[in-house]
């Protein structure tokens, strides 16, 4: 299963930063790209920090595996594993470029702080604050399931830190300072990435 890893984190990537950073520059002039701010050492660069990391081990994992340079772990390699692996990488993937779509022109990769976009709240994101980040944890999860190695937990765990990092120290607090009481009262009904779950009080 290695191999259909590898071919649908490639596939993945082109889509959701490749196909969807083309479009975005097609459809406003910018490709969306923040890039990685904050003082190195910071949170805010750590977050950025860990999420390329993640993506640089995400697609070495099944790579290296496909190689027989990493064995599985056997407890997770298997078929049950397997078949969970495929549904929720297909699923997250469609995810992803699902609520990219939602998010139209609003949508970025990292935070101006300068910068005021529209507050995308009705979709996917009625349901919760960062479906975007949602679907990347689905997605990852299901791509660590189909090649499961130590570096593809690796890959996983840090994916996971760099969006609580990027969500709760960097987005949060640049959108209640750019959209103000429209952003606490939204975040009152809506979860961070789970519905009900991460309302803001």
């Amino acid at each position: 299963m290695a191999g259909l890893a590898l071919g649908l984190y490639v596939v993945y990537l082109a889509l959701a930063f490749g196909w969807q950073s083309w479009a975005q520059w097609r459809a406003t002039g910018s490709t969306g790209f923040r890039g990685i701010h904050g003082r190195v050492g910071s949170l805010e660069w750590l977050g950025g920090a860990l999420f390329v990391l993640s993506l640089l081990l995400g697609i070495a994992a099944p790579a290296l595996q496909l190689a027989g340079l990493l064995a599985p772990i056997a407890l997770l390699d298997g078929q049950v594993g397997h078949v969970l692996g495929a549904v929720l990488a297909a699923g997250g993937i469609a995810g992803t470029l699902a609520a990219q779509r939602a998010m139209g022109a609003s949508w970025r990769i990292g935070v101006d702080q300068g910068e005021s976009t529209a507050l995308v709240t009705d979709g996917l994101f009625a349901l919760v604050r960062n479906p975007i980040f949602t679907a990347m944890v689905t997605t990852g999860a299901g791509l660590a399931l189909l090649a499961p190695n130590v570096l593809a937990v690796v890959a996983f765990v840090a994916l996971v830190a760099a969006i609580e990092i990027q969500v709760r120290v960097v987005e949060e607090p640049y959108l209640l300072r750019t959209h103000g009481s429209v952003y606490a009262e939204y975040a009152l009904r809506s979860g961070r990435f789970v519905p009900g779950l991460g309302r803001l009080s």
